[in-house]
């Protein structure tokens, strides 16, 4: 059985532990999974990535930015994602479309339509079967040392409260499952779990 799972949030809301954890709970219980993440995956998007986040490129254009991320998960979505689930594996994704919408759209201040058709165009359409939202009320998240932040991470505070913002107000969606990161790891990790086996992923 393949499902693709995707795990959105602010920077600094535990998404990569989380999806570290649940891929070692789906191995120890023998299930056959990939996790992988965005902007990267694979050997082109990881390349991407490097130019997307450096922190030297401050110049680069809003646009350029949105179109980097959908190329980078063009390539991710049709030689890792697709293949993968065709060959029924669990696919964990840290950061997915969402996270064009709240930083390249809702954050940036350009038009979601424009930013979702890139996006549509890059992954063929394809929807993640299950999302987990992390969202935090809090000002502050568990955001790394200042001295290793990326190009997107040192945007300035302004612009992490509206990525915060649009995960926050986001309206539910079938696939979507809104996960309080104000709790415990293991809250946030028992939760998740609660949900893959409420939809029989485990």
């Amino acid at each position: 059985m393949s499902a693709f799972i995707t795990f959105e949030g602010p920077d600094g809301s535990g998404k990569s532990t989380i999806c570290n954890l649940v891929y070692e709970e789906l191995l120890k219980n023998k299930v056959k999974a990939i996790k992988t993440r965005e902007p990267g995956g694979t050997r082109i998007s990881e390349k991407i990535r490097e130019i997307i986040l450096d922190k030297d490129l401050c110049e680069m254009d809003m646009r350029t930015e949105a179109l980097l991320y959908s190329a980078s998960r063009a390539q991710h979505t049709y030689e890792k994602i697709i293949p993968s689930l065709e060959e029924g594996t669990i696919v964990l994704c840290e950061r997915y479309v969402l996270s064009s919408l709240a930083y390249q759209g809702y954050a940036r201040g350009q038009n979601l339509e424009d930013i979702l058709s890139i996006n549509n165009f890059a992954t063929g359409r394809i929807k993640p079967d299950i999302v987990f939202v992390f969202r935090s009320r809090g000002e502050t998240l568990n955001r790394k040392d200042e001295s290793s932040y990326d190009r997107l991470e040192r945007e300035p505070d302004e612009f992490h409260k509206k990525v915060r913002d649009y995960y926050n107000n986001l309206e539910k969606e079938d696939n979507y499952y809104f996960i309080d990161v104000s709790k415990s790891i293991e809250e946030v990790f028992c939760n998740c779990m609660k949900v893959l086996k409420e939809r029989m992923i485990l």
